[in-house]
C-alpha cells in the first residue's frame, strides 16, 4: 500500500512534470491552446463579426492561428462593453462563449475608476484549481524541501505542516491559517446572473469549504466573519480568532499585502481591547452585527492564561515598535503569503517589520481575466520574483513596448508599440503589455500591464511585473510610470525614515489645471518629522525622477515644482471607504498610485495639514 508520503510525492511530481511538459513545447501548446477557444467558441456573435463564417474545425492549427491574429482587432474592455451589458441583462445567445456565462466577476475598479464587468464560466474555476495546484507543488519543493505535504493540499494554497529538518511534526485537526479575507456583497444582475468580485464568489463557493474538510486546515474567521459587509470589524474579529487558535496557526495570508498590513497596523491600537475580549470570553461592543457576534461567541471562552500572554508580549513588541510581530504572536507560521508584486510592493518594507525573519513568499500573477503565471521560484525575495507562463490557461500575445524620448508628446503614455508577438517570439530584456484570448470570451484583449521577460523556464516567458500601463503622472512631454513614481518616494521615505517617521501611504496627481501644471504626491506619515526634514523630501523626489522629459520641462520650468503634501492620519483609510462604499472588497483593493478622481481628490485636499514645494531645480 502505498504511504501517504509517496502519494504526497507523486502528486507534485505529476503537476509539475505536466508544466515542465508544456514549457518545453510551448510554442505547440500556444497553438493548440487557441485552436480549442476557437473551437469551443465557434460560431459566437463577437467571432462570426471578424471571421465570418470560416470553419476553424478543418484548419490547419497554424494557418487558424494566423488568420485569427490578422482578422480580429486587439480590443480593450470598452470594445466588449455592449456585449457584456447584453449578458448581464439576460441575453442567452452565443454572444461570446458557447459555454454558459456562470457569474460576473467584477474588477477592484481602483486603477481605473469603476469596476469592470468580466464573464466568468466553468473553465475559470478549472484553472484557479490547476494553478493552486501547480504553486503548492513548486513551494513543496524548493520553499521547504523538509517539508510534508497531504496530496489534498494541491487543491489550494500551500498548507506547510509543522516540520523541521531534524523532526516531522505529527498532522493533526487543528492547523489552522491567518487570512484576512473580505467578502463584498453578490447582487443579481437584470438577466439574473449573481455578480460580485472574483474573491466574493471564491469565498462563498463550495470549493472554499471542501478545500478546509479537505486539507483538514480551517481559516481561523467563520462565514459570518468574512461575510459582514463591514472590513473592520472583520478585521477585528479575524485578529481576535487569530489569538484565539495562535498556538495552531500555520501561515498567515491574504489576496493583496495591504490587508495584512493594514490588519496590524490596527493591531497595535486595539490589541488591548482583543486581549480583554480573550480574558473576559466576551465579544466586544464594537462588534455590532448580531450574526458576527454570535458566530464569535459560539467559538471564544474565557482564557485569562492566554490574555496574559498577549498582553506581556505586546507589551515587549510596543518597545521594539512591534518588529517580529507575526513570529512573537503566532510562534508555530511558517511563513506569509500574498500578492506582493506592483503596486503592493511599497508596503513590504512595514511586513518584513512585522515580519522579522519569517520568509515572505510572492503568490502567483493573475487578474480577473485570467490566470497568468506562476511563481516558481517561491523563494524568491518578493522584489525579485517572476512568474513563469502557464501556456494553457489563455492564448497569449505580446505588445512589445519602447520607451519615448523625450521629443515624443502625441502619445498617451511613455510608451511606442510594435506589432503584438506570440509567447515564443518574446525576447529577454523586452517590455510588453499582454494580450489575452481566454476561454471566457475575452478575443486578443489588452490587459494593460506592462511586463519584463526576465528569462524562460524551458520555453516559457519568465515575466516580472512592472506597472499599470495606464497609471502615469504627465503634464507636458514628461512621462511617469507607477513604477517611477514608486522608485522616488522610495528616495523621500529613506529621509523620513532618518527622522523616524514612517511612511503609511501614498498617492500622486499631475495638475494641469493651475499653470505651469506640476505634480503632487500626498503623504500620510506615522510619527512626527519636522518641516525641514519634510522640505527636504519634496527636494529629493523632484530631484529623483529620470524621465528626461519632465527633467528638462523642470529646467524649462515649463513643469512648475514639486508639490508634497502631508495628509493627517486616517485619510487613506477614508479613500479604502470611499471604494467599499461603492462595493469594492478589500480583499481586492488597491490604493491608486496617481490619480484624477474628483471625489479622491476632495478627500486629500480637506485632509491636507501641510504642503512643501520644491526647490530643487531653482
Amino acid at each position: 500500500m502505498e504511504s501517504a508520503a509517496g502519494a504526497e510525492s507523486n502528486g507534485e511530481h505529476e503537476i509539475i512534470s505536466w508544466f515542465e511538459g508544456v514549457s518545453e513545447n510551448s510554442g505547440y501548446v500556444q497553438t493548440q491552446t487557441l485552436c480549442r477557444i476557437l473551437e469551443l467558441n465557434s460560431g459566437v456573435e463577437y467571432l462570426k463579426k471578424w471571421l465570418g463564417d470560416i470553419n476553424v474545425q478543418e484548419m490547419e492549427a497554424s494557418a487558424l492561428e494566423s488568420l485569427y491574429t490578422s482578422l480580429v482587432p486587439l480590443a480593450s474592455h470598452a470594445d466588449l462593453e455592449t456585449y457584456i451589458q447584453r449578458i448581464a441583462d439576460g441575453d442567452t445567445s452565443p454572444i461570446l462563449t458557447n459555454q454558459p456565462i456562470t457569474t460576473l466577476s467584477l474588477s477592484s475598479g481602483t486603477t481605473e475608476g469603476r469596476q469592470k464587468y468580466v464573464p466568468f464560466t466553468r473553465h475559470s474555476s478549472q484553472t484557479t484549481l490547476q494553478i493552486f495546484r501547480l504553486a503548492a507543488a513548486y513551494r513543496s519543493r524548493y520553499l521547504f524541501p523538509n517539508l510534508s505535504f497531504l496530496s489534498s493540499v494541491l487543491l489550494t494554497h500551500c498548507f506547510l505542516l509543522c516540520v523541521s529538518a531534524s523532526r516531522v511534526y505529527p498532522i493533526t485537526p487543528g492547523r489552522r491559517i491567518l487570512e484576512f479575507i473580505y467578502s463584498s456583497k453578490q447582487f443579481k444582475t437584470k438577466g439574473g446572473l449573481i455578480a460580485g468580485t472574483a474573491t466574493t464568489h471564491y469565498f462563498a463557493s463550495e470549493e472554499f469549504k471542501i478545500k478546509q474538510e479537505k486539507t483538514k486546515s480551517f481559516t481561523c474567521s467563520p462565514e459570518e466573519v468574512i461575510s459582514s459587509g463591514d472590513y473592520k470589524q472583520s478585521t477585528y474579529c479575524h485578529l481576535l480568532l487569530g489569538l484565539h487558535f495562535h498556538d495552531e496557526v500555520e501561515f498567515i495570508t491574504s489576496t493583496f499585502v495591504y490587508s495584512i498590513v493594514q490588519a496590524f497596523r490596527a493591531f497595535e491600537e486595539l490589541w488591548r481591547n482583543i486581549c480583554s475580549d480573550i480574558r473576559e470570553g466576551i465579544v466586544s461592543s464594537r462588534i455590532s452585527l448580531p450574526k458576527v457576534r454570535k458566530a464569535i461567541s459560539d467559538i471564544i471562552s474565557p482564557n485569562p492564561g492566554l490574555a496574559s500572554w498577549i498582553e506581556a508580549s505586546c507589551k515587549e513588541l510596543q518597545d521594539k515598535d512591534w518588529f517580529g510581530l507575526i513570529p512573537k504572536l503566532w510562534p508555530n507560521a511558517k511563513y506569509v503569503y500574498s500578492i506582493m508584486t506592483g503596486s503592493m510592493q511599497p508596503y513590504l518594507k512595514k511586513l518584513r517589520h512585522y515580519a522579522g525573519d519569517l520568509p515572505l513568499v510572492s503568490a502567483d500573477y493573475g487578474s480577473t481575466e485570467s490566470w497568468i503565471g506562476a511563481n516558481i521560484d517561491p523563494s524568491s525575495p518578493p522584489e525579485n520574483v517572476t512568474f513563469a507562463v502557464i501556456p494553457t490557461f489563455s492564448y497569449f500575445e505580446f505588445i512589445p513596448l519602447y520607451r519615448q524620448n523625450q521629443n515624443c508628446s502625441s502619445s498617451i503614455d511613455d510608451f511606442i508599440e510594435d506589432e503584438p508577438v506570440p509567447l515564443s517570439q518574446v525576447k529577454i530584456g523586452q517590455e510588453y503589455e499582454i494580450v489575452l484570448t481566454t476561454f471566457t470570451g475575452l478575443y486578443r484583449y489588452r490587459l494593460g500591464d506592462v511586463v519584463e521577460v526576465a528569462g524562460f523556464h524551458k520555453g516559457t516567458p519568465k515575466l516580472n511585473f512592472i506597472c499599470r500601463r495606464k497609471l502615469i503622472l504627465t503634464v507636458n512631454i514628461d512621462k511617469n510610470t507607477e513604477k517611477d513614481l514608486q522608485s522616488v518616494v522610495e528616495v523621500g521615505s529613506q529621509l523620513l525614515g532618518k527622522a523616524k517617521a514612517e511612511l503609511v501611504d501614498f498617492t500622486s496627481h499631475a495638475d494641469v489645471v493651475n499653470q505651469p501644471g506640476h505634480y503632487i504626491i500626498y503623504w500620510e506619515i506615522k510619527g512626527e518629522a519636522d518641516d525641514k526634514v519634510l522640505s527636504e523630501c519634496c527636494n529629493e523626489m523632484d530631484a529623483c525622477f529620470v524621465d528626461q522629459g519632465y527633467i528638462v520641462s523642470r529646467k524649462t520650468h515649463s513643469i512648475g515644482p514639486l508639490e508634497l503634501c502631508i495628509v493627517e492620519r486616517g485619510t487613506f483609510r477614508k479613500i479604502l471607504d470611499h471604494f467599499i462604499g461603492k462595493g469594492a472588497a478589500l480583499s481586492q483593493f488597491k490604493t491608486p498610485r496617481c490619480t484624477a478622481d474628483e471625489v479622491l481628490l476632495r478627500i486629500l485636499n480637506v485632509c491636507t495639514i501641510k504642503r512643501f514645494h520644491s526647490t530643487a531645480y531653482g
